[in-house]
Parts: structure tokens; sequence; C-alpha cells
């Protein structure tokens, strides 16, 4: 009788935390499947500019394919052998002035005073969908995601060039997070 009960205790502990999660919503997967929506495969092409800079598309796209490919278990592959595509189109990047540094110079016999900017912030706007390529119904979709970062300004036009590019990247890391919670973390 007393083994009995013992058995029947042991099952109770064990069933009761599994019922418990199951009525909360908790399920167990596979790190790096999606959740909610059921894709193989995802297409993640050439990101779309509409903003006035150009040439930074590819890095940018490198970036959020880096993303799936670091943290996913989902291939990427071409856009049509893929279950679902992620579509990018850059609307925007502005650069604003933070700070001011104050620069005299001397010239001649006067002292002239100016401001260069010290600090800038870099701000992109991305407007983003995913499909499902067999049906095009839009599994998810952000008009206007938006991420800033900050960069140093300086009087060499390479370094602000570089330190601009650094920015970007910056940026896009930044998005890739975004972009594959949103896919891949959709509660």
């Amino acid at each position: 009788m007393a083994s009995r009960s013992a058995g029947l205790m042991a099952l109770f502990l064990v069933i009761i935390p599994f019922l418990i999660c199951s009525s909360c919503g908790y399920s167990f997967r596979v790190k790096g499947t999606p959740v909610s929506v059921s894709f193989k495969s995802i297409a993640i092409p050439l990101f779309e500019s509409t903003s006035t800079d150009r040439g930074f598309e590819a890095e940018f796209t490198k970036v959020i394919r880096n993303e799936f490919i670091s943290r996913s278990t989902v291939p990427i592959v071409e856009s049509e052998k893929a279950d679902a595509v992620i579509t990018g189109r850059i609307s925007g990047i502005d650069t604003q002035t933070v700070t001011y540094n104050t620069v005299k110079r001397s010239i001649g016999d006067d002292t002239v005073s100016y401001e260069t900017g010290g600090s800038r912030k870099l701000i992109v706007r991305l407007s983003i969908t995913m499909t499902e390529r067999a049906t095009g119904k839009v599994i998810w979709h952000e008009d206007s995601m938006e991420e800033e970062a900050n960069f140093n300004a300086s009087e060499d036009p390479l370094q602000n060039r570089y330190n601009r590019e650094q920015a970007i990247r910056d940026v896009a890391d930044l998005m890739a997070k975004r972009i594959y919670l949103n896919t891949m973390e959709r509660f």
C-alpha cells in the first residue's frame, strides 16, 4: 500500500508541472525555429533603397542575413525556393548634429571662431515585410522601423565616412535583431 501511494505521488509530481505549463500556453520547441508560423526556408533578397544615400544596401542585407544564419536553424535560400520571403526598403537615412565643437583659427591679425559638428546621430528608416511565398499572404509588416546610432565627426572627410559607415553597420545590427525577433519569436 505504501509503495503504491509513493508511486502515485511520484507520478503526480511528474505530471502536474507538465499540465500547468501546457495550460499557460507554454510549449517546447527547438531553438532557432519560428513560433506560431510554419516555414522551413526563408529568403532575404537585397534590400532596396529610396534614400538619397546609395551603396550600402548589400552590407545592410548581409548583416540581416548573418543574424538569421547565426541564430536560426531555418536555411536561407533563393526567393523562388523559399517558403517565406523577407523584403525591405530603406526609405531614409538622416544625419543630425548632436554636439558642436568650437574651433578658433588665426587669419592674419584676426582670430576667427566657428562651430563644427562634434558628434552626429544617424537615423535609418526601413519598411519591411515578411510574406508567405506560395500565397502572397503577409505574415508581418512594419512600415516605419527606425533605429539610430551616434558617431563622431572630425575635420578629416575619410574618417567621417568611415565613422558614418560604422554607424550604418551598428544600425543594421540593431534592425537585424528586431527583424529576427519579429520573424522567429512571434507570440
